[in-house]
């Protein structure tokens, strides 16, 4: 009779957590280090002082776009673990506590 209903409510919090989290902490230091990786990319395939034509700017934003989208897929998905843990773990608390309260009435 283990319904697991609190594992995907943590699981939807943690979610949620997880992309507030992001939106605060993640978004713009993603932004940061993607870019620099595709400013150093852009620089081995065109050279060191990076001009501004078409190759070395699409680099560049795609590798930011990258670093933003790994950045939330980490911050998401260890709060919604994180959350779904939690919640499993109410779950089998209330479950062995259930059972055990039944056991009690059924020896009786």
């Amino acid at each position: 009779m283990k319904t697991n209903e609190n594992a995907k409510k943590g699981l939807y919090i943690g979610a949620g957590v997880g992309l507030a989290a992001f939106a605060v902490a993640g978004l713009l230091p993603g932004s940061f280090i993607g870019g620099l990786i595709g400013l150093n990319i852009a620089g081995s395939i065109a050279g060191t002082p990076v001009s501004a034509t078409l190759l070395p700017r699409l680099i560049v934003g795609a590798s930011m776009v990258l670093g933003i989208m790994i950045s939330g897929t980490i911050f998401v998905t260890s709060a919604s673990l994180l959350g779904r843990l939690a919640g499993t773990l109410i779950d089998s608390a209330q479950f062995s506590r259930v059972a055990r309260v039944g056991a009690v009435v059924k020896s009786r």
